[in-house]
């Protein structure tokens, strides 16, 4: 943290402390002019005009404070009960003091307007707590005392008064709190026995009209309905908050951000509750926030995204504390048309958010209310359903898988949970293209389909997507050459087949496809089973889908395409310790691009980031699959090779320098001609040049500053070095 925030931070507590602090030296200076008697009775000779001011700026000051108590919200949790009872016992002290100079300024303890204080006594005990009522009849009875001080006189006829005084304040204290606090917890008591009984009536009209199934588990009678309802919501709940903190987790992770956090608009809409969050701060503050605080107010009553660069402390309400916050983004979360909270994202230093932030922040928001939408799913489809409970144990595994594979996988197998069948298959629509591809399948598959991809037809598969609804309309195969994916692969020998759209966020993203060789397999029931399945499936796809787009920022390096620096460390350690268990080789290749500086110096950075990606283009094609490349940094690049010696590294090596030698760029500066570039590689060989990660790139490194040193656009290898220094060594 800056210093600048940290001073801001120290100023914001002191004005706490001050604001705090003023209340309660108002209140005992004025108690302190009443023991020492500086208010004059009025009834026996006039007031000066300072008296009367003072009166006059106590009461403002208690006029004040009332409005305050008034004003503020209710209390919600712990801390807003602790702040409450102290405003409470601000007011009541201020109160009682207002009232003691009223007294002296109307006669003392012989005023006429004494009663005021027994009637104070009593609204204090009555409408406080215990730990704020009786601190406020001690303070009653010491301002009693310094009043009775204060009159300068010790008759016995005044010593009466104090008594009786003192007397009649202690009865009316004891007589409300006994009494009136009594029949407070009555009505308490009869009120919770009013709520049980209406939730017993409620239960019970549920099971009277069925909205209650027989139990989740195995055996009815060793658990009940209403904890079988119960653990329902308690999992959904759990399963919707985990959802919520993985997704904030990948944004904070992925955007470098300082804090994430989803508010949602309770019932009245009027203030913004913390679901989840994720963040480094320690000053997030716990208690509800009003909807029209801050940047948040605007998201709330424009719908739209708000993107802020270096946002006043007022904007973020979030924090109770300053934070040195460089850029805020906000997002609404709506649903069916209707706001249900805001999804906020800021972090530190100069650096905006970009388009691209966001789009993945809306990405997210969306992404969140679907899981939500899939959690209701769950729910009311369990308590309909509750005899299919292997069913919904596959949705729950489907709702964990990450990978497009994985929620293929368990669809299947949540189908099966269902019934019987002989082919099933997904495909999915790139709206962009109009494409539809055939992602996974199971099952009698005709030859032809694993990859298929076709342009949007007459086909069912093609048809769900377009009108968003299931095909055939009773899951029977009536034209025995129904068109499902293309007419070069077609389906058959089923008599039952039912294509269901995946349809996530209200857009058809692919289609899913179950067949059977016997005839009504697919009845009214099981379809609208099928259906909840595919629904859950096109929420996983795209949650999947989004999860993909997340692991590639974290792992690729968005100019080249290669993979980062952080990723190639990892994955060289995994491959390094694969060839230790199977005693096989590496090769390591360290390149580095010729007199790169020069080119960004003549013709331009935007010309040097094309040499970038067409060095990598070239390095792209010339490894295999099992081979790792990356970009290592800046101009260098670093490949691993699989199960590769030294004599098939240098050839590799050899090869890339061939045509990266070959490629022309344009450059794009005005005059200048095109030109090429050329490589220098380092090769450095597993076990022979080292056997861990770092032993290898060190000498691979060395055998690239060689090559650069020794007329560049070449390959030098690390045991090429060792057996040049060995042999100056025996000439020597």
């Amino acid at each position: 943290m800056s210093v600048r925030s940290k001073l801001r931070r120290a100023a914001w507590r002191l004005r706490r402390i001050a604001a705090d602090a003023w209340g309660a030296a108002v209140t005992a200076a004025a108690a302190g002019l009443v023991a020492l008697g500086w208010f004059p009775d009025l009834r026996s000779k006039p007031a000066g005009a300072q008296p009367i001011a003072a009166a006059c700026v106590l009461g403002a000051f208690v006029l004040a404070k009332l409005v305050a108590r008034l004003r503020a919200p209710v209390a919600a949790t712990r801390d807003d009960e602790l702040r409450t009872s102290k405003a409470d016992l601000e007011l009541g002290a201020a109160l009682l003091v207002a009232t003691y100079v009223t007294l002296q300024l109307t006669g003392g303890l012989r005023s006429p307007l004494y009663p005021l204080v027994y009637a104070l006594t009593a609204f204090v005990v009555t409408f406080h707590r215990k730990t704020v009522g009786l601190p406020l009849v001690a303070l009653t009875l010491g301002l009693e005392w310094l009043l009775y001080r204060a009159m300068h006189t010790s008759d016995a006829r005044t010593r009466e008064l104090l008594v009786s005084h003192a007397a009649f304040i202690g009865f009316f204290a004891f007589v409300h709190l006994i009494f009136l606090q009594a029949e407070v917890l009555r009505q308490r008591r009869e009120h919770r026995a009013s709520v049980r009984e209406e939730i017993r009536r409620l239960r019970e009209e549920a099971r009277d009209f069925r909205l209650i199934s027989s139990s989740l588990s195995a055996d009815p009678k060793t658990r009940s309905r209403a904890a079988d309802e119960e653990r329902l919501a308690i999992g959904a709940v759990e399963t919707i908050h985990a959802t919520l903190f993985y997704t904030l987790e990948l944004l904070k992770k992925s955007l470098d951000l300082h804090t994430c956090v989803l508010l949602w608009l309770d019932e009245s809409g009027e203030r913004l509750k913390i679901k989840e969050l994720v963040t480094d701060s320690d000053c997030i503050t716990e208690v509800p926030l009003p909807a029209d605080a801050g940047a948040l107010g605007t998201v709330v009553k424009n719908r739209l995204l708000v993107n802020l660069k270096d946002p006043k402390r007022s904007h973020l309400p979030y924090y109770s504390a300053p934070e040195d916050i460089g850029s805020f983004l906000g997002v609404p979360v709506v649903e069916d048309g209707h706001l249900r909270g805001v999804l906020c994202a800021d972090r530190f230093g100069v650096r905006p958010f970009s388009e691209q932030d966001e789009a993945l922040l809306l990405g997210a928001a969306a992404q969140m209310l679907r899981a939500l939408q899939s959690e209701r799913v769950f729910a009311a489809v369990e308590r309909s359903k509750y005899e299919h409970e292997r069913f919904f144990a596959a949705l729950a595994q489907l709702n964990r898988a990450l990978g497009v594979e994985q929620v293929c996988a368990t669809t299947f197998e949540a189908t099966r949970e269902i019934g019987d069948f002989d082919f099933a298959a997904i495909t999915l629509f790139d709206k962009a293209t109009r494409r539809h591809t055939v992602v996974s399948s199971v099952g009698d598959a005709p030859k032809g389909l694993s990859g298929l991809s076709f342009v949007d037809n007459a086909g069912l598969a093609a048809m769900v997507v377009k009108n968003k609804h299931f095909l055939p309309a009773g899951g029977e195969v009536r034209d025995k050459d129904a068109l499902v994916y293309t007419r070069k692969v077609r389906l058959s020998g089923m008599e039952s087949l039912l294509v269901l759209p995946l349809i996530a966020a209200d857009e058809a993203i692919g289609s899913f496809a179950v067949a059977a060789r016997r005839a009504r397999a697919f009845g009214k029931d099981k379809r609208e089973m099928l259906t909840v399945i595919a629904n859950h499936v096109a929420v996983s796809l795209a949650n999947a889908q989004m999860y993909g787009r997340m692991e590639q920022m974290a792992t690729t390096d968005g100019l080249t395409g290669l993979v980062n620096h952080r990723t190639f460390q990892e994955r060289t350690v995994e491959m390094l310790a694969r060839a230790e268990r199977s005693q096989g080789r590496q090769a390591l290749l360290l390149t580095d691009i010729d007199h790169f500086k020069k080119v960004n110096d003549t013709h331009g950075h935007p010309t040097g980031d094309v040499v970038l990606r067409g060095v990598a283009q070239v390095v792209r094609d010339c490894v295999r699959k099992v081979d790792l490349a990356a970009r290592y940094g800046g101009e260098e690049f670093a490949i691993v090779l699989e199960g590769t010696d030294l004599a098939g590294a240098r050839q590799l090596a050899e090869r890339i320098r061939t045509e990266v030698q070959k490629q022309v760029f344009q450059s794009q500066t005005a005059g200048q001609a095109p030109f090429s570039v050329t490589l220098s590689l380092g090769i450095a060989c597993y076990p022979d040049d080292g056997r861990d990660s770092k032993t290898l790139i060190a000498n691979a490194d060395q055998a690239l500053y060689h090559a650069k040193h020794n007329g560049r656009n070449r390959a030098v290898a690390s045991a090429e070095l060792a057996a040049h220094s060995a042999k100056l060594k025996a000439v020597k």
